[in-house]
């Protein structure tokens, strides 16, 4: 059995295998065909060779194995920067399981959104997220997902079975079981799109080993690398931009780290003369105020890799001298098109742009409203296909007739400025999305909660700037009666009491009589975002004055 999803029209999959970018091979090649001996993953004080990745991975997936779990079944995984995280994928990569990584930050209504979904087998978590600690929430999910039997817990736990104890075991049962086809669904993305329901994005063992070996070769990864992974590892940007599935592809390193912030980051650079790390913009800023007084800690660090969010002219300027190495800007999406600027690139070229795609075959538009190429220069939409980037989201054809053409071209929202080198620069969003630091929350979503609230009468979240992490959210309330009491402490008690994940709470409350409408009477976020802006450089002032 296999997961249905859209697939790429038969004469594109036959161009994509003649050029040589998909090569029927699953992904589990990335570490069963490395350096057995090569440390593999580093993570706290334990050390992973890729001969332990390939054993653990083969241990747990006897386990699942047994359990039942077979090809085409799904599986619903939330771990922290673990290096249990890639046994757990390969495990389920054995089976041909497809995973959704859930990020850990996720809360009750992200998955619960997932699991309505998917309908997964198991749930693989981590003792560390509060909702784990007990099996109440596990409980909720199964009944609500019918297929959902098992749960497996990093950590310890007194309700369920845990990794630690599998891992421990021994057995005599021989796995069986092969990877699925790679040309159908290896496992699940999420998107960070403008709709309050998280769009899954199947990805294919062809298309996904083909981004992870082309990024690997643009940004001259080696078995000598290694990587600090300080991002979420589910994110698309540090598993194959090139990220730890480009490292495992080469045989080189990788550290985990378990915040991106300067202080952690920094002892583990030094200690393991980290090579490469990932960054969204936030964390490059506070990078570049903690960099002047530690230069000897970041004496290995060849380069640095930035995107998630645009990153401004001024700070990426500050990279080669303050932090002593080359800078990288990313433009990707767990979609599939990525953009990089080259390392042979000028100065100007590499904190101006966002990059340019990296392989022949991503053919990339950029459009006005009318649905026609603007020229060179011209602020338009980012629209694209290719060898790996999707068709269509899981299980969603309303909104995939929405975002994808009758070419087959993925209508990302992403405002760019294409230059005569085919480099592009991000300048926006026409979505209704907000990017607060690489964090993408759809507005609708937070809307439709706030909506919930017996004294809400109208909402509507918009982006405020902010200068660390490029944009925060405001929620504009039209309360029902003027007497309401609302705070904002307590509607943040409120949204988080729904499951609301932390990072989409939003920032700033504003009450207001009523909400400023467009000509065909639809909420103006534009007028809203001013509003904000004003307000904002009106508190500064003051601050000042005082």
């Amino acid at each position: 059995m296999s997961i249905a999803y859209t697939p790429w029209p038969e004469s594109f999959a036959q161009k994509y295998r003649k050029k040589g970018y998909w090569t029927d091979r699953p992904l589990l090649d990335l570490i069963d065909n490395a350096p057995h001996e090569n440390i593999a993953v580093i993570c706290g004080e334990k050390s992973f060779s890729y001969r332990d990745l390939c054993l653990q991975s083969k241990r747990l997936a006897i386990y699942l194995q047994e359990l039942g779990l077979r090809k085409g079944d799904t599986a619903l995984v939330q771990l922290p920067n673990i290096a249990e995280f890639y046994v757990v994928f390969f495990a389920l990569m054995r089976l041909g399981v497809a995973p959704v990584n859930a990020l850990f930050s996720h809360n009750k209504m992200e998955l619960t959104a997932y699991a309505t979904q998917i309908e997964p087998k198991i749930i693989i978590a981590s003792d560390e997220h509060a909702l784990f600690h007990d099996g109440a929430f596990f409980n909720t999910l199964s009944a609500l997902s019918k297929e959902l039997q098992h749960a497996l817990i990093v950590g310890k736990s007194e309700w369920a079975e845990t990794l630690e104890n599998i891992l421990g075991s021994s057995t005599s049962t021989l796995l069986t079981a092969t990877p699925s086809k790679a040309d159908e669904v290896a496992f699940f993305q999420l998107s960070g799109g403008s709709t309050g329901t998280p769009k899954l994005i199947p990805r294919t063992h062809n298309d996904y080993f083909f981004s992870v070996r082309r990024s690997t070769e643009i940004c001259h990864f080696t078995s000598a690398t290694t990587y600090l992974c300080a991002l979420p590892c589910a994110h698309n940007f540090p598993m194959s931009s090139p990220g730890a599935f480009g490292i495992f592809h080469v045989g080189g390193r990788v550290v985990m780290s378990p915040s991106p912030d300067a202080s952690t980051c920094f002892k583990l650079i030094e200690r393991h003369q980290v090579t490469v790390a990932a960054l969204v913009p936030p964390a490059l800023a506070l990078w570049l105020q903690a960099a002047p007084t530690n230069k000897t800690a970041l004496s290995s660090l060849q380069l640095v890799q930035v995107g998630g969010a645009k990153l401004s002219e001024s700070l990426a300027r500050q990279v080669p001298d303050v932090l002593g190495c080359q800078l990288q800007q990313i433009l990707g999406m767990a979609e599939g098109l990525v953009n990089y600027t080259r390392l042979d690139d000028d100065l100007d070229t590499i904190v101006t742009t966002q990059g340019r795609p990296m392989c022949s075959l991503d053919e990339v538009k950029v459009i006005n409203e009318a649905g026609e190429e603007v020229t060179v220069g011209e602020i338009g939409e980012l629209a694209t296909r290719g060898p790996y980037t999707i068709r269509g989201y899981y299980k969603a054809p309303e909104h995939n007739t929405k975002v994808f053409d009758s070419e087959g071209f993925y209508h990302s929202g992403d405002l760019v400025r294409r230059n005569d080198k085919g480099y592009l620069t991000v300048v926006g969003r026409d979505k209704d999305q907000i990017n607060r630091g690489g964090e993408k929350i759809a507005a609708e979503e937070i809307e439709n909660f706030l909506l919930r609230h017996e004294l809400i009468m109208h909402s509507a979240l918009v982006s405020m700037p902010d200068s660390m992490m490029g944009e925060k959210s405001c929620a504009f309330i039209v309360p029902k009666i003027a007497s309401h009491g609302m705070k904002s402490l307590t509607l943040r008690k409120y949204l988080r009491g729904l499951g609301v994940a932390d990072y989409k709470v939003p920032d700033r409350f504003e009450f207001i009589d009523s909400l400023p409408l467009t000509p065909v009477g639809k909420p103006n976020k534009v007028a809203l975002r001013e509003l904000i802006r004003q307000r904002l450089q009106l508190t500064s002032q003051l601050d000042k004055t005082l």
